[in-house]
């Protein structure tokens, strides 16, 4: 059975007013659609390739709440998403998904702060259990994010994250990865924007880059974080020689 919630995304462009910055960025021109073959689909590039900018669009056009959070989700604290999720097109597949969410390492804090409020009337040390036994205020940055993704996160879900290596310890981003690799064992679709050279490394996943002015796939090695994250490591002391010779 094709597990797949989220298939294909278009942009209608007709939607699109027409001095908006989304006309200046080159990826978001893709001809036709961008299909979603796997379970695990990352988005690459440089920054201000659109890569983020179509992960939000995709993520509200889907229902997701602009900063985050499950479908359930209602709240602002700083209205600043792009219009892009008007002109998106989805096809969805079949099934309905048995969990959600988007995550967005800049509004987590946010996000964070309204988790509690949404609890109803679930007993505090209830809540607190599942995602590490105390208030996400309480924990780290990285501390929350994995406590989050481990205790809501469950197989047949859709995930949308965007950047979550931010917060994350090269070791920590190595537990995500197995989180991923093991949701999606039981039926999870996620769609990840990263830099992270770790997250990138999962076998079977799906690489689109947004460089170059388009959208297209590339293998893990052919990637700038895996490049460059290999050239300063094996290279480190030319590397530094070099760059730091030209300030």
């Amino acid at each position: 059975m094709d597990g797949r919630f989220i298939k294909e995304v278009s942009i209608d462009w007709n939607v699109i007013e027409e001095h908006s910055y989304l006309r200046e960025i080159p990826a978001l021109h893709f001809d036709d659609s961008i299909v979603f073959d796997h379970k695990v689909t990352f988005f690459v590039g440089e920054n201000g390739s659109g890569k983020s900018t179509l992960l939000e669009g995709i993520a509200v056009a889907y229902g997701f709440n602009p900063e985050g959070g499950t479908k359930n989700y209602n709240f602002t604290t700083y209205d600043s998403h792009s219009e892009l999720y008007h002109s998106i097109r989805l096809t969805k597949g079949i099934r309905r998904p048995q969990g959600s969410y988007f995550l967005r390492a800049e509004s987590f804090y946010n996000v964070a702060s309204k988790a509690e409020d949404y609890r109803d009337n679930e007993p505090i040390e209830v809540y607190y259990a599942r995602y590490g036994g105390k208030s996400f205020h309480q924990q780290s940055h990285g501390e929350s994010f994995l406590a989050l993704i481990q205790g809501n996160f469950v197989g047949n879900g859709i995930y949308l994250l965007d950047e979550p290596e931010a917060a994350l310890s090269p070791q920590r981003q190595l537990t995500l990865l197995l989180e991923i690799d093991k949701l999606t064992r039981q039926g999870a679709q996620f769609i990840i924007a990263s830099h992270s050279p770790i997250l990138l490394g999962l076998p079977d996943a799906q690489i689109l880059s947004f460089d170059e002015g388009e959208i297209q796939p590339c293998d893990y090695v052919e990637t700038e974080s895996y490049q460059v994250t290999e050239m300063f490591i094996n290279n480190r002391e030319y590397f530094l020689k070099r760059l730091l010779s030209n300030e």
